[in-house]
């Protein structure tokens, strides 16, 4: 039972949660400027984000295992390896699907005299099968690496509204915004170690289309954009400030060193970039928030 466990942490990559969970508590601080802080919503975002990430690269997973299986890079993974059992992902896809689901209603209920915030439990299904779909596009589109970050880009977004219902909505759109060019920048990164393989399989992505040294152009544009949207957000809040723009230079530093790792002639760096550099970046924005709002 504790080796199943320990592999379906692995399969999911579950310590990868810091990617998107700091932009999710990033927009819940900032929304609590306004609103009264509550337990109940720090628990119920917790909860959504790893049940919802949860279910997302189970299913990942489970889509992928045949392509998996032929691709020399990813052979190693779960379930082509045979190290677990299709149908106990499939369990654990559903439960973390439910437990998502379930979790919504940590929102709805608030005491008096704030009323109740039915938008989550609106939200939750259509949410969920967007997050999910993620794992079909590359089959039919390029812009894959889009889809994926508009999934993540629903952390900060859906955080919000959890928080404080569909109100001034400029702070986190642009902050959803930068997530999700910041996603698909570094995902296209990352397809840039399987461009042959996609392209011989029928496989869609930005590299398989356009070429290795193409794509590692088209990223930095995409964090181009992303560091942009971010300086929006600076002006855009009223508790952002001096502080949060000097330590955007910092951010804006480790992306250039993210695309200093990656060559077209030498894509050994990768995971370096995608894994190390990216979990400072989101790390890093959320604390710059809580320093920026602890000196205001």
């Amino acid at each position: 039972m504790l080796t199943a466990a320990r592999r379906l942490l692995e399969l999911i990559r579950f310590s990868h949660t810091i990617f998107a969970l700091p932009f999710a508590l990033l927009a819940a601080v900032l929304a609590w400027q306004d609103e009264p802080f509550r337990w109940q919503d720090l628990l119920g975002i917790l909860l959504c984000m790893v049940l919802a990430r949860s279910a997302a690269m189970a299913f990942n997973r489970l889509t992928d295992r045949h392509i998996d299986a032929q691709n020399p890079r990813t052979a190693g993974r779960h379930l082509p390896a045979g190290l677990l059992r299709t149908g106990t992902v499939w369990a654990f896809t559903l439960l973390s699907c439910a437990g998502f689901l379930a979790s919504t209603l940590l929102f709805y209920f608030r005491e008096p005299p704030h009323p109740p915030n039915p938008w989550p439990l609106y939200l939750a299904v259509p949410v969920l099968l967007f997050v999910l779909g993620y794992s079909l596009t590359k089959r039919f589109t390029a812009l894959a690496h889009f889809w994926l970050g508009a999934a993540l880009m629903l952390a900060p977004v859906a955080t919000w509204i959890a928080v404080k219902g569909l109100v001034e909505m400029t702070v986190p759109t642009l902050l959803g915004g930068a997530v999700m060019f910041w996603v698909a920048g570094f995902d296209i990164l990352y397809a840039c170690q399987d461009a042959a393989f996609d392209r011989t399989h029928g496989l869609h992505s930005v590299p398989a289309r356009i070429g290795v040294a193409a794509s590692l152009r088209v990223a930095a544009r995409c964090h181009a954009v992303m560091f942009g949207l971010l300086v929006g957000l600076a002006f855009a809040s009223p508790h952002l400030g001096t502080v949060f723009l000097i330590g955007l230079g910092l951010i804006g530093g480790l992306l250039v060193y993210e695309h200093a790792l990656v060559r077209a002639d030498d894509l050994s760096r990768v995971n370096r970039a995608f894994f190390h550099v990216n979990g400072v970046i989101s790390v890093g924005l959320l604390v710059l928030v809580l320093v920026q709002l602890a000196v205001r």
